[in-house]
């Protein structure tokens, strides 16, 4: 990527994290004039420019820094690497707004300290955001570069692609609700710090699960329904009792593997259609047992009755359908019914006697 394309990037996403403030801002006060709106744009989008550009200096210079040491330790030396730049930023923009006029001296450390944590929070979700996309884009352009060079190895090459494909179709899952969930989290930290700070942690569980998840194919249904109870955590914090669930799967069947993020894909289309547009909300229920050598699992709604078919192209289960035909072919299923005035998808996985997933080779 050429150096203005980079710097153009910047300034888009810089620009984009200015609105979260100023919206913010108008969900938690109830009278919101013009005039105050574009103050407070115009102060966000002076920290989200001072703290981005720093941010783009700095943190490829040393990002790939230390990529020999374990994964645990690289992601805790980027985390304190945003922080610090997080905090740098914040002080440059505070000088800023005293030499534009805007500030006073008396209000830098005022306005500094009151907007830290905020700052942090944001810059340390906007660096593990990027920092995914371009872990995965660097993934794609590896196995772009082994495609060529290695024609002759054709089976491998198909391997990578494949890993190179569930990596892409894996990343559009993870990053949206992050803004929604950052909001949940703000509106509870003067009402309960304690479960903002839950909250944080499970999000902070999901961000992990979903790095990790890019380097298998398949993971144990125990630890993809401690995602899916994670998330329905999250999400209950944001619509509150309207939000109703309930997980039935049973402790013997956890080996058993799935598609990472597979099931946490149908319970997120469930909260989306079945409980978000519903003024009263509804239910989810997810049920997982044994059948003939596969693992069945389902995942129930209130919902309206939709068709499979009708999913977006590129997204949800559209996505979940595609990943299944590639790991599976025509093994596994993933099929739809209505049940008593309730939608039934079931994911269906075939296993071998050890008790993982077969993968066709």
């Amino acid at each position: 990527m050429t150096l203005s394309r980079r710097v153009l990037r910047c300034l888009v996403i810089d620009t984009a994290l200015a609105f979260i403030p100023p919206l913010l801002f108008v969900a938690f006060n109830e009278t919101v004039t013009l005039h105050r709106l574009l103050i407070n744009f115009g102060y966000s989008l002076i920290y989200s420019h001072s703290i981005g550009s720093l941010a783009f200096l700095v943190i490829p210079r040393v990002w790939c820094w230390g990529e020999r040491l374990g994964q645990w330790v690289q992601w805790v030396l980027r985390a304190l690497l945003a922080t610090t730049v997080a905090v740098a930023g914040a002080m440059v923009a505070g000088l800023l707004l005293v030499v534009l006029g805007l500030n006073t001296r008396a209000e830098y450390w005022l306005q500094f300290t009151g907007n830290l944590k905020l700052v942090i929070l944001l810059t340390l979700a906007a660096t593990a955001v990027v920092g995914m996309y371009e872990m995965l884009r660097g993934q794609v352009e590896d196995a772009r570069l082994a495609l060529r060079t290695q024609e002759l190895e054709r089976e491998r090459a198909l391997k990578l692609a494949t890993e190179a494909q569930l990596a892409s179709l894996e990343s559009r899952i993870h990053p949206h609700f992050l803004f929604n969930t950052l909001n949940s989290i703000s509106s509870l930290i003067p009402e309960d710090p304690a479960r903002a700070e839950r909250l944080v942690e499970q999000m902070a569980a999901l961000l992990r699960f979903s790095l990790d998840s890019n380097h298998a194919g398949l993971v144990p249904l125990a630890n993809e329904m401690k995602i899916v109870g994670d998330y329905l955590s999250i999400e209950q914090a944001r619509f509150g009792g309207r939000l109703r669930y309930a997980i039935d799967v049973p402790d013997d069947i956890g080996a058993a593997e799935v598609p990472p993020l597979s099931v946490q894909t149908l319970v997120e289309n469930s909260v989306k259609y079945a409980v978000a547009p519903n003024r009263e909300g509804g239910e989810v229920r997810v049920t997982a047992a044994r059948d003939n050598g596969r693992v069945r699992v389902e995942v129930t709604d209130s919902g309206p009755a939709f068709r499979l078919e009708s999913a977006p192209a590129g997204h949800g289960l559209d996505n979940l359908k595609g990943r299944l035909a590639t790991l599976f072919d025509q093994r596994a299923a993933l099929t739809l019914e209505r049940k008593d005035g309730h939608n039934a998808v079931t994911l269906s996985i075939p296993q071998t006697t050890n008790g993982h997933a077969g993968i066709s080779g």
